[in-house]
């Protein structure tokens, strides 16, 4: 039964109007990456935002093209990342669930309706499903479920802003989706390392540290084809993209998701399994990067945290030595 008191938007894009002048003007220069290929945006990560979650975080990705980001128009402007995460838990499961000896994990990934150029709908669709189902076996290799038998822990991830496969630059429309194929690589990558960093500031105990990365094989109309990390849809023609969530001190990989053509740079172009372990390398080198901003985010907030905590405790303890004969 449908909701009679919720006005819905329009089903097809809302995006403002786009003049012939600025069309014309960005369809000579469109967009490129002004990064090098083993250089990553600028990652902003925030913990502690959603007081009533157990644990909460916030990540941002800037947009990839530097001429699109100082755009005044909005229809002009690079789409970039933004991600919130609330963990809700552990708590117990209800009477009339079975008895489980492991923490139950729920994931989910809802994208906001104004996260694409296209407008989402409130249900999950399937591809809101499938990255729900990726994060919940990267992150179920690092907790120790073992400590909350009978308990259950949900991982909610909304969505703000995806990437999308197409150039706004250009005016042109996605045909894939809201986000495309290869914008959800991203996002996927995105979403591993904003959970990890919630599931720590919900305090629940686990092995190591997880964060995602993605790299990718584009091919260039003036030079060969090279492998990139941290790529951005609408600054290249990809051909093959991989997204890893790696686990540092363990060495360990508990997601892997690969997508496209991995080929060799000869003249056949033939399958090839030494471009595909490549290519990992590289997904695992940007989860490294993106480690580096987890660890220095989470460090800033438990040093918040200990502040807050000790806040009065001097002068207790001064109270309750003078009172000691």
């Amino acid at each position: 039964m449908s909701d009679r008191r919720r006005v819905n938007g329009p089903s097809g894009s809302t995006a403002p109007p786009v003049y012939a002048s600025s069309l014309i003007s960005n369809i000579t220069s469109p967009a490129k990456r002004t990064r090098g290929p083993n250089q990553l945006r600028k990652i902003f990560l925030k913990t502690g935002l959603t007081p009533s979650a157990s644990g909460s975080a916030y990540l941002e990705l800037e947009p990839s093209s530097a001429s699109a980001s100082e755009s005044k128009l909005y229809a002009d402007s690079a789409p970039g990342l933004k991600l919130t995460c609330a963990v809700h838990g552990p708590r117990p499961l209800p009477r009339s669930a079975p008895f489980s000896p492991h923490l139950l994990l729920s994931t989910r990934i809802k994208f906001a309706p104004f996260a694409a150029r296209r407008r989402r709908g409130y249900i999950p669709d399937a591809s809101e499903r499938d990255l729900a189902a990726h994060l919940e076996t990267a992150l179920r290799g690092i907790m120790i479920s073992e400590r909350w038998p009978k308990s259950g822990v949900d991982v909610i991830i909304t969505v703000l802003e995806g990437e999308e496969d197409c150039s706004w630059e250009r005016g042109e429309m996605d045909k894939t989706g809201p986000t495309g194929g290869w914008g959800m690589m991203s996002v996927l990558s995105g979403c591993i390392t904003v959970a990890s960093a919630a599931i720590v500031d919900a305090g629940i105990d686990c092995v190591d540290l997880v964060s995602g990365g993605v790299a990718a094989i584009v091919r260039q109309p003036s030079a060969p084809m090279q492998f990139v990390r941290d790529p951005c849809p609408s600054d290249h023609e990809m051909v093959a993209a991989c997204v890893v969530a790696y686990l540092q001190s363990r060495d360990e990989v508990t997601e892997i998701w690969a997508k496209g053509n991995i080929i060799t740079f000869s003249d056949r172009k033939e399958p090839d399994a030494n471009a595909f372990e490549f290519l990992m390398d590289q997904a695992v080198e940007a989860a490294l990067a993106a480690r580096l901003v987890l660890t220095e985010a989470i460090k800033e907030s438990t040093e918040l945290k200990i502040r807050k905590s000790q806040v009065g405790q001097p002068d207790k303890l001064d109270s309750s030595e003078k009172k000691a004969p």
